[in-house]
């Protein structure tokens, strides 16, 4: 059984950095893409990174890139989301997810965990 736990999320100021973390168990790394994904209230869920199982390269939105960066450790069997320079648009509850898949502009995920909440204050 796929779980992913989400840890890391808070509060911080606009301009901080925080490192989300996520344990994950019930599969290996080799099999799935890894990523993580975002909901702001009343909005749309965002895809914000994913790493392509086939062939390991990244995947960033506009809104994210150049300030997020996804890293895994298979050893540790864990994923982070380095957020670098947040902005209040940040704030969303963020989830882990395997089964990533990206394709054409959009992002695909098929498990994912109970997610952190970040809150980004101006």
């Amino acid at each position: 059984e796929v779980q992913l736990v989400e840890s890391g999320g808070g509060l911080v100021q606009a301009g901080g950095s925080l490192r989300l973390s996520c344990a994950a168990s019930g599969f290996s790394f080799d099999d799935y893409g890894l990523g993580w994904f975002r909901q702001a209230p009343g909005k749309e869920r965002e895809g914000v990174s994913c790493i392509s199982a086939s062939d390991g390269r990244t995947y960033y939105p506009d809104s994210v890139k150049g300030r997020f960066t996804i890293s895994s450790d298979n050893a540790k069997k864990t994923v982070y989301l380095q957020m670098n320079s947040l902005k209040p648009e940040d704030t969303a509850v963020y989830y882990c997810a395997a089964d990533c898949i990206y394709y054409s502009g959009s992002y695909y995920y098929g498990y994912w965990g109970q997610g952190t909440l970040v809150t980004v204050s101006s």
